[in-house]
């Protein structure tokens, strides 16, 4: 009743569109969950995520939840998420992305999910890792337990938004580094981030992470081809 009368004069608004959402939906609405473009790279092991780590690193499996393009209704949704504090777009992609990947052979051995880190600068500024939010989303639907404090990166580096492949790659190679390996041999890691380029900061991890397990898979929420 109290949350009716509040909705009345404080309407739940969608971060998609703008619109008023519904008593069951939450953050985003069901029409602009819709709209978006889905892959459906989780059934497949060879699918063009996969396809980017090739001939670069060995992982177990790749996969996207969704197409990225500029100008549709993902960029402004992954944009509230990454700049303007909405944490809860994070979380909620996580749940649509433990949902696919908990039907999906391929990661249905993973162990624990870790978040691509962000420097504790970086982090501190923006006040939280939007992929740590989507891995919270993840973890509760899957029951994986997540690891954030292992994987961690020494420099902070510059921002990859207008490098090329190669000037990703030289941006973030040797970065990463690992607190504690012994906690992680062995395990099936699963690698988190939002949206995946060049594949250069997740191919940098997996590289600190092959050290120590044979075994790295990876997923996004965005495919950006």
């Amino acid at each position: 009743m109290i949350t009716d009368f509040v909705s009345l004069f404080f309407p739940r608004i969608c971060e998609g569109c703008g619109q008023p959402l519904l008593k069951h939906e939450e953050t985003i609405c069901s029409g602009c969950e819709l709209s978006l473009p889905k892959t459906e790279y989780s059934k497949e092991l060879m699918n063009p995520v996969m396809k980017i780590f090739l001939g670069r690193i060995d992982l177990q499996a790749a996969t996207s939840l969704y197409f990225f393009h500029k100008g549709n209704r993902l960029q402004g949704l992954m944009h509230k998420l990454k700049y303007n504090g909405i944490k809860e777009i994070g979380v909620r992609f996580g749940n649509h992305l433990g949902k696919e990947l908990k039907k999906a052979p391929l990661y249905e051995d993973v162990d624990a999910v870790i978040p691509i880190p962000l420097h504790p600068k970086k982090q501190k500024k923006r006040g939280y890792n939007q992929a740590e939010m989507i891995a919270q989303g993840f973890a509760k639907i899957t029951e994986k337990e997540i690891i954030v404090n292992n994987l961690y990166r020494n420099i902070n580096t510059s921002s990859q938004t207008n490098k090329n492949r190669e000037e990703r790659w030289k941006n973030v190679e040797k970065v990463f580094q690992l607190k504690e390996p012994k906690n992680l041999e062995g395990k099936h890691i699963l690698l988190v981030d939002d949206v995946v380029t060049t594949g250069s900061t997740i191919e940098a991890c997996a590289q600190t992470l092959k050290q120590i397990t044979d075994k790295v898979s990876v997923a996004t929420i965005a495919y950006a081809h």
